[in-house]
């Protein structure tokens, strides 16, 4: 489980970002985000550092890109994946849509069922992991911060 506090400071940092606009490739709060700016976004906040630039990539990006780029990032910056059992609030949530594609899709747990994402035409919102989206965690990730 990850570190109480860490985890609540994180969650509290992805809950203001909540009533951000969709906005594909931004990563302003209040200004708009797609689930990768809100990652980013929250990761700048709780480290004090910005994440790396993705770089322009469109909306198919995972579908023509022959790389799984989100694990890959995820994996770069903050170690190997939490195993489910033991993801906690404040662990990043990578998701796939479907077997062998590309993970696609970045949100932060809440607690062990609900996660903060942006999400196209709604925007940054809190939702319930239900059954469909459980199935479709490709990975979980836990942003490396200092005690």
């Amino acid at each position: 489980m990850s570190d109480d506090r860490n985890g609540q400071r994180i969650v509290a940092a992805a809950r203001s970002w909540i009533g951000t606009p969709y906005r594909h490739q931004g990563s302003r709060k209040g200004v708009g985000c797609d689930c990768l700016g809100l990652v980013r976004g929250v990761w700048a906040e709780v480290t004090g550092h910005e994440a790396q630039q993705p770089g322009a990539y469109a909306p198919d990006w995972a579908e023509r890109s022959g790389r799984d780029r989100l694990i890959i990032a995820a994996r770069e910056h903050c170690g190997q994946a939490v195993p489910l059992p033991e993801a906690g609030a404040g662990d990043i949530v990578l998701f796939r849509w479907h077997t062998g594609a590309s993970a696609k899709h970045a949100g932060i747990l809440t607690d062990p069922d609900h996660f903060i994402h942006a999400y196209e035409a709604v925007g940054v919102i809190e939702s319930v992991l239900v059954p469909s989206w459980r199935r479709r965690i490709a990975a979980v990730h836990r942003i490396p911060l200092a005690d």
